[in-house]
């Protein structure tokens, strides 16, 4: 496939493992979290909820521990754990990601947020990174009904675009955020995080890159 330079009117960014460098760290809450309330939460149970929102992602875990299992508690000690660790160090940021905003912004080009993180949280990571003035439309993943596979979060940003979907290049790092791009009939560039992709995934993305500085010298070639 080839882009033609002249259809791409907006690029639409996932934020955790993508702009922020959050993953990681959110994985090792879970597990510390899940350990003060005695469950193992092992890393391929988190694996199975990246890029989903909260309400998916409790159906996993509960399928998987239990109706019993005290999702809402464990949740919000993880949670607390991971913002005393980004207030007190700051937000981890993905290499790259302020060049390309800057570079979007200098071009002309609208850019959109679409997260299944809940408002409250995405919020503060945006403003405590000063990354929030780039963005011209942001859906959060409480502001939607279905949540990441399905395509609700891009086609709502890209309506706040105004842009139409096969216009918009989706920056994605998870397996349920190429899904919901691609079910979206948008374009998914992959840049991975934790998960690296497997065959059905590299058969619905456009390209891989290995950060996001590749993606804007990529974007740079095509846009003059």
């Amino acid at each position: 496939m080839i882009i033609n330079r002249r259809k791409i009117k907006a690029v639409i960014f996932d934020m955790d493992g993508l702009m922020f460098d959050t993953e990681k760290l959110a994985e090792k809450c879970w597990e510390s979290a899940g350990a003060k309330f005695g469950y193992n939460i092992e890393r391929k149970i988190y694996k199975q909820i990246t890029g989903l929102n909260i309400k998916k992602a409790k159906e996993i875990f509960l399928d998987h521990f239990g109706k019993d299992f005290p999702f809402d508690e464990i949740r919000a000690e993880r949670i607390k754990t991971a913002n005393e660790t980004i207030k007190a160090e700051g937000v981890p940021l993905k290499n790259g990601l302020f060049e390309l905003l800057k570079y979007l912004k200098n071009k002309k080009l609208e850019t959109g947020l679409a997260t299944s993180t809940e408002q409250s949280r995405a919020e503060l990571l945006l403003d405590l990174s000063d990354a929030k003035k780039y963005f011209n439309a942001i859906t959060y993943g409480d502001s939607v009904i279905n949540g990441k596979p399905d395509p609700e979060i891009f086609l709502t940003t890209a309506e706040k675009l105004n842009v139409n979907p096969e216009n918009c290049i989706v920056l994605e790092d998870s397996r349920h955020g190429i899904e919901a791009a691609f079910n979206a009939g948008m374009l998914p560039f992959m840049v991975p995080d934790t998960i690296e992709p497997d065959k059905s995934i590299k058969d619905k993305v456009f390209k891989i890159f290995d950060s996001l500085n590749d993606v804007r010298i990529y974007l740079q070639s095509l846009i003059s």
